[in-house]
């Protein structure tokens, strides 16, 4: 099982009981060492159903588990199916599973519902509405700044006040409205029986902090294993303590050097101060990196090795081949465009395919140009980010029908769900939710004679059935409710959006991962704890080229590699980015971004930047500014990289014409004046 680990991986793998931090440099093997540390565990004698393996996607723990069964097959372990009886999956869902369990432990009850992001903002709009925040003589943030509030208190474990003065400073004149405001959500909340993302972490730790409650989760779990530890928050973090107080059994990996999400509260002091939260522990650093050339590693180094604060390491391979990586400056973003182009099309015609080469950048709109180009030029291309799946209205649409017949007091579901009936609007959809609380949650009886406006009376005997068929079915079938929702839902839909066959089959998809789920309330979690993406469309037909460019922002592409990777739009002020230059950890935390698109790379890496930006460049102006290099590309860093200019060769004419000289000049110019031409 651990023949093809090196020194530092086995140690890692074979670590005792006690507290343990692997520091696992880019591309040294994590996955690798966090999957033989499980199969391990279980080997020597550790109950599958007693290790609890958090991770921040849900097809990552997937990936693992699937790996540590193989691993345990080719070893001849025999007791069957071994990971599946592992708890692996998101600090989410892992809460959301506990609570349904424990709920009661702590004056829950288990069928509260979980709301995505949008249902969120939604709820707090309806807050803010109802408290009038929105008029008056000053400005208040809108709902969706509101939600990132809340969310920045809640998971950094800070006051609204301090939160305010350090991430929303111009927040600060709503402080008295925006805790008004967040009460208010907080009872709205309580009295429907939802929870909303950070609520799944923040009621994990209440019912771990309960003596009793805290106690019998506690004796479910035996070993803990928290894999990419640099991106959790404060709340994550207390969470891993409060599970095993003492440290035995805790295993974290993760890089401080990849710590790149404070945006979402992550804190690297998480992983900078292990060895604080839990006294004793051992650290094995992996510094031997399986994915990147001798070149790329030493201009990688040089460039985190400049961090104000970090865990010394540095990374090598036994590759001792490969290319210099490439500093480009460009005069402008066109001629930067143009290159990117040459040379992306000069490693296809050597061999590498597009989707083996990536383009990495700060923000969204940096590919802009480079987008239009490439369909100019006939260039496939995915831009990771976007919608997800689960965003788009129409599919939020069906499954607000399954959250109110799962949650008869979910209001944010009920009235989305009756303002799609025609002539319904929200007066009448408040009304017909108040007689359903008043019927206990029995649709029959609350709605089949309710008067509804003329409008609405062709289309509602058929919502009414359905959900007296949704409330009868119970939580299982779940694909047979979906199918059900689609037969209703289907005639509104074609009235309410365009688009409508491309929508149909995105309902259609939904009722076939409706097939994996137990029960609707598991279904309904995974679509909030683990949405499916939205796959953008291809620049060019999808159905014709199987290979395609990868754009993506440098957020995106962690934990992904490529031959080839360009990052691109390298100037001050988007690297780091002039929104995040407030604070020294910002900037830090910006050249920690940096280094992790640079370490994508596997075989050849290119930084460009332009020297000019147009103000108005999708007009071709003439105004423009200059822009500086990267404070992060040092000289220390740049002596790492091979330097060019792009564009065209612009040699001095060898042969200058003789008839013409200085002086004939400076004399022609006298003579406007009246002086003499030989004064």
């Amino acid at each position: 099982m651990l023949v093809e680990l090196n020194a530092d991986q086995l140690a890692a793998a074979q670590h005792g009981d006690g507290p343990l931090l692997i520091v696992a440099g880019a591309g040294t093997g994590k996955t690798a060492t966090l999957v033989q540390r499980v199969a391990h565990l279980i080997e020597r004698g550790a109950d599958p159903r007693r290790i609890l393996l958090l991770t921040f996607t849900r097809r990552a723990a997937a990936e693992m588990l699937r790996r540590v069964e193989a691993v345990l097959a080719a070893r001849g372990y025999t007791t069957g199916a071994a990971s599946e009886r592992v708890w692996g999956g998101t600090f989410h869902a892992a809460a959301a599973r506990l609570l349904r369990i424990h709920a009661r432990d702590i004056g829950m009850e288990p069928d509260f519902t979980i709301m995505d992001r949008g249902d969120s903002e939604d709820l707090l709009h309806v807050a803010r509405t109802r408290l009038e925040l929105g008029r008056g003589g000053s400005r208040f943030p809108q709902k969706s700044t509101c939600l990132d509030v809340y969310s920045r208190c809640v998971n950094a474990q800070l006051p609204l006040s301090q939160v305010l003065h350090t991430a929303f400073p111009w927040c600060l004149a709503a402080e008295e409205g925006l805790a008004r405001l967040f009460a208010a959500y907080t009872d709205a909340k309580e009295e429907q029986q939802v929870l909303d993302y950070d609520d799944l972490l923040l009621f994990w730790r209440g019912l771990l902090v309960d003596p009793a409650g805290g106690a019998r989760v506690r004796e479910r779990f035996d070993h803990v294993l928290v894999d990419e530890y640099q991106d959790t928050n404060a709340l994550q973090a207390d969470i891993v303590s409060l599970l095993r107080p003492d440290g035995t059994g805790v295993t974290c990996v993760g890089d401080d050097a990849q710590a790149i999400y404070g945006f979402r509260a992550a804190t690297v002091r998480n992983i900078l101060d292990f060895e604080q939260r839990f006294p004793g522990a051992d650290v094995v650093t992996l510094t031997r990196n399986y994915r990147s050339t001798a070149p790329i590693l030493a201009a990688t180094n040089a460039l985190i090795a400049e961090a104000a604060e970090r865990r010394d390491k540095e990374l090598w391979t036994d590759r001792a081949d490969g290319a210099r990586p490439v500093l480009a400056t460009c005069r402008d973003e066109d001629e930067q465009t143009q290159w990117l182009c040459e040379r992306i099309l000069a490693h296809r015609e050597q061999g590498t395919e597009l989707k083996e080469q990536a383009v990495l950048f700060r923000a969204q709109h940096h590919s802009m140009a480079l987008e239009m180009e490439l369909s100019r030029r006939n260039i496939p291309f995915h831009k990771y980010g976007g919608l997800r799946f689960v965003e788009m209205a129409h599919v939020k649409d069906l499954v607000s029908f399954l959250r109110l017949s799962e949650n008869p007091k979910d209001a944010m579901a009920g009235l989305r769900v009756l303002g799609l009936v025609p002539g319904i609007g929200p007066k009448t959809a408040a009304a017909l939710l108040e007689s359903l609380s008043a019927a206990a949650g029995d649709f029959a009886a609350a709605w089949a004679g309710a008067r509804v406006p003329e409008p609405a009376r062709t289309a509602w005997p058929a919502v009414v059935e359905l959900f007296a068929t949704l409330a009868a079915a119970g939580p299982s079938g779940v694909p047979a409710q979906v199918h059900a929702v689609r037969s209703v839902y289907g005639p509104l839909l074609e009235r309410r959006y365009d688009n409508v066959q491309a929508r149909l089959r995105d309902l259609e998809q939904l009722e076939g991962l409706a097939a994996r789920a137990r029960t609707r309330s598991q279904f309904l979690a995974d679509l909030v704890l683990d949405p499916p993406s939205y796959t953008q469309e291809l620049a060019g037909p999808p159905v014709l080229d199987e290979d395609y460019l990868v754009l993506s922002t440098m957020h995106s592409a962690k934990g992904l590699e490529f031959e080839v990777v360009y990052v691109i739009h390298a100037a001050d002020g988007n690297i780091p980015s002039d929104m995040a230059t407030g604070s020294a950890a910002e900037i830090e935390e910006e050249r920690r971004l940096l280094y992790v698109a640079c370490t994508r790379a596997r075989e050849q890496l290119y930084v460009s930047h332009p020297l000019r930006y147009y103000t108005q460049p999708w007009n071709k102006a003439d105004t423009h500014g200059y822009a500086q290099r990267s404070r992060f590309l040092t000289h220390t860093v740049t002596a790492q990289f091979e330097e060019l200019q792009t564009g065209p060769d612009e040699a001095p004419d060898e042969s200058p014409l003789n008839r013409v000289t200085t002086a004939s000049i400076r004399a022609g110019v006298r003579s406007l004046w009246g002086a003499p031409a030989d004064a």
